[in-house]
C-alpha cells in the first residue's frame, strides 16, 4: 500500500538531522582517499558509472539515506508509475515516458489502447517516413531530396531533442550516420526563426512542427513565420512540413502536412525526448537505427532504476544524496558540468527537467510543504566553465554541489599529441584536478589564494558519448528527478508555474490591460 507523506513526516527524515556531518576534505584527501574513489561508486548501464567519492557522505549517512529511500517507498512508487497508476495528480494523468523505450512491468491500457503498442506503432511510422525521405521516395516539389530537418517547438519540444542531436552530431559524422543536418527554432523572437531560415536551403528542408495541443502560441507563430518564408520562395508549405502532436489536435489530420505522428498526454514535454517529439527529428537526422539504439540505452538504465536497494540503484542514490545536500546541508544550487563538448546543451535540458519538475512549494495534494524542494540547476561544458563561473564555485560564499560528466574518448577521432599529451588527456586531467581541488582545497597564508575546499561533487564516467550511453545518461537524470519528487511528496509532472505568464501575455496582445500591466505594455510599444 503506497503512502504519500511529506518528507518531514518520515521517521528517517528526522533521524537524518542527527547524523554526523562528513568533512569531504578529510575523506578524500586522507590516506584512504584513493580507496574511497575505487569503492564509492555504482555501475550504470552502457558502460557508465556513478562515482560519489567526493560527496560529503560516509557509511552512516548512506545507511540513513537508504532508510529514507525505503520509508519513502521510492522503489514501490517507481513501480506504480511504470505499471500505469495515476501519478500526475495535478492533471490526473498517468506518467508513461518509460514505455516509449521498453516495457518495465505490466501492460498499460489507457483510453482503451495498449500504450506500449501505441508508442511502438508511432516509432515504426516515423522510421518508415524517415527511410522514405532518405532514399528519395518523399521529395520536394522538384523531385529533389531533402537535406535538412528543422524542428519548430519550445520547452520540452526543443531543449531535449536539441541537446540529443548536438550530443550525437559529431559521432554520426565520424561513423557515417549523419543523414540530414538538423536545426531548431524555439524562441518567438523573430530573430531566432530568421537566423535559422537565413542559414538554411529551405527548398531542401523539411520542418517538424511539435505541439501536443496544436495551440502553443510561440510554436504556431513560428510555423506561420516559416510558412510565409516558404511561400515567398515559391514553395508549397504542405510539401515541407510534418506535425508531431496529439490525435485530438487540429494538426492531426490536416492536409497542410506531409504526415502527422502522435504523442499523448501521458508524456510531459521535458520527458519526451524518447517519444515522437525526439523520434522524428533524430530519426530524420541519424536514421531510425540510431534512434533505436538511443532508446535501448535509456531502457537499460530504466531497468537499473528498478533496483530496490537504494545503495545499488544509481538514480535513487544520486537523488537521495541530492536531497541530503538540499535539505540537511542547505545547498540551494547544483551545477551540471559535462566535460564533453557534445553535451554542451545537456545542462540546459536538465535545467528544465529538474526545475520544472520539482520547482514546487505545495505537495501532490496542493498543501504547502515546510521544507525546501528543487535546487537551481545551471551549468556549462568544461573546460569553458572553468574560465567563467568556477571562481565562485571555488571561493564564493555559497557551497554549490557539482555533477561532473566525463568520457575517456572523444567522438571525432582527431586527437594529436600536443606538448606531451592529447587534447582528450588534457580535458580529462582538468576534470580530475577540479574534483580534488573542489573537495580538498589548498591552504595559503595569502587569503586571496586560500581554498577552503569541502565542495562536494559526483562524476558519471563512460568511454564515449554514443547513442546508447546518451540514452542511459538521459534516463539517469529523468529517474533521479522523479525519485527526488517522490521524497519531497511533489507532483513532478505538471507545470502550473508557466501558465500565469501565458494568460497575461494573451491579455496584453488583446489590449485588455490596466495598471502595471498596461504600463509595461506601453513601455515596450505593444
Amino acid at each position: 500500500m503506497l503512502e504519500w507523506k511529506n518528507s518531514d513526516e518520515l521517521a528517517s527524515w528526522k533521524k537524518l538531522k542527527d547524523v554526523r556531518l562528513v568533512d569531504v576534505r578529510k575523506e578524500l584527501g586522507g590516506d584512504n582517499g584513493a580507496e574511497r574513489v575505487k569503492t564509492y561508486h555504482v555501475p550504470m548501464a552502457e558502460g557508465l558509472d556513478y562515482n560519489f567519492a567526493a560527496k560529503a557522505v560516509d557509511k552512516d549517512v548512506l545507511e540513513a539515506l537508504a532508510e529514507l529511500g525505503k520509508e519513502a517507498q521510492l522503489a514501490e512508487k517507481y513501480e506504480a508509475l511504470y505499471n500505469g497508476e495515476m501519478i500526475n495528480t495535478g492533471e490526473k494523468r498517468l506518467v508513461l515516458h518509460q514505455l516509449t523505450r521498453g516495457q518495465l512491468g505490466n501492460d498499460v491500457i489507457a483510453d482503451g489502447v495498449n500504450k506500449r503498442e501505441f508508442y511502438v506503432e508511432q516509432q515504426k511510422k516515423i522510421a518508415d517516413f524517415a527511410e522514405k525521405v532518405h532514399n528519395g521516395e518523399i521529395v520536394n516539389e522538384k523531385g529533389e531530396k531533402f537535406t535538412t530537418v528543422v524542428q519548430i517547438g519550445i520547452g520540452g519540444s526543443d531543449l531535449g531533442p536539441r541537446a540529443m542531436y548536438l550530443a550525437l552530431e559529431n559521432w554520426a559524422k565520424v561513423n557515417g550516420k549523419l543523414k540530414m543536418n538538423a536545426k531548431f527554432i524555439s524562441n518567438v523572437d523573430p530573430d531566432d526563426a530568421a537566423a535559422v531560415l537565413n542559414s538554411t536551403d529551405v527548398a531542401h528542408a523539411i520542418f517538424v512542427l511539435v505541439s501536443k495541443s496544436g495551440t502553443t502560441l510561440e510554436t504556431l507563430t513560428n510555423e506561420t513565420f516559416v510558412k510565409n518564408a516558404l511561400v515567398r520562395d515559391g514553395l508549397d508549405p504542405a510539401k515541407h512540413m510534418i506535425a508531431v502532436t496529439s490525435e485530438s489536435s487540429p494538426l492531426a489530420k490536416n492536409e497542410g502536412y506531409l504526415a502527422a505522428f502522435f504523442m499523448d498526454n501521458y508524456i510531459g514535454g521535458r520527458y519526451s525526448s524518447t517519444s515522437a517529439v525526439g523520434g522524428a527529428v533524430l530519426s530524420l537526422a541519424f536514421g531510425p537505427e540510431v534512434f533505436n539504439e538511443f532508446l535501448e540505452g535509456a531502457h537499460e538504465e530504466d531497468k537499473l532504476a528498478c533496483e530496490k536497494d537504494p545503495l545499488k540503484n544509481p538514480e535513487m542514490l544520486d537523488a537521495l544524496i541530492g536531497v541530503y545536500e538540499r535539505n540537511f546541508l542547505g545547498y540551494g544550487c547544483t551545477a551540471v558540468l559535462p566535460y564533453s563538448q557534445a553535451l554542451n546543451r545537456f545542462p540546459a535540458h536538465l535545467q528544465q527537467l529538474d526545475m520544472e519538475s520539482n520547482g514546487k512549494s505545495v505537495n501532490r495534494f496542493g498543501v504547502p510543504v515546510n521544507y525546501v524542494t528543487g535546487p537551481v540547476i545551471f551549468g556549462e561544458p568544461g573546460t569553458n566553465g572553468q574560465h567563467s563561473f568556477y571562481q565562485l564555485l571555488h571561493q564564493g560564499t555559497d557551497i554549490i554541489p557539482l555533477q561532473f560528466v566525463g568520457f575517456r574518448q572523444n567522438q571525432a577521432g582527431m586527437d594529436d599529441n600536443i606538448q606531451g599529451s592529447t587534447s582528450q588527456q588534457k580535458l580529462c586531467a582538468n576534470v580530475a584536478a577540479q574534483i580534488v581541488a573542489f573537495a580538498c582545497g589548498k591552504e595559503d597564508e595569502n587569503p586571496n589564494k586560500n581554498f577552503k575546499g569541502g565542495r562536494p561533487s559526483s562524476i558519471i564516467t563512460g568511454d564515449q558519448v554514443t547513442p546508447r550511453s546518451l540514452g542511459a545518461l538521459l534516463s539517469h537524470f529523468e529517474n533521479k528527478v522523479m525519485f527526488q519528487g517522490f521524497v519531497w511528496n511533489l507532483n513532478s509532472f505538471d507545470q502550473e508555474g508557466v501558465q500565469l505568464g501565458k494568460v497575461l501575455a494573451k491579455r496584453v496582445l488583446a489590449h485588455d490591460t490596466e495598471g502595471a500591466l498596461k504600463a509595461y505594455s506601453d513601455l515596450l510599444n505593444i
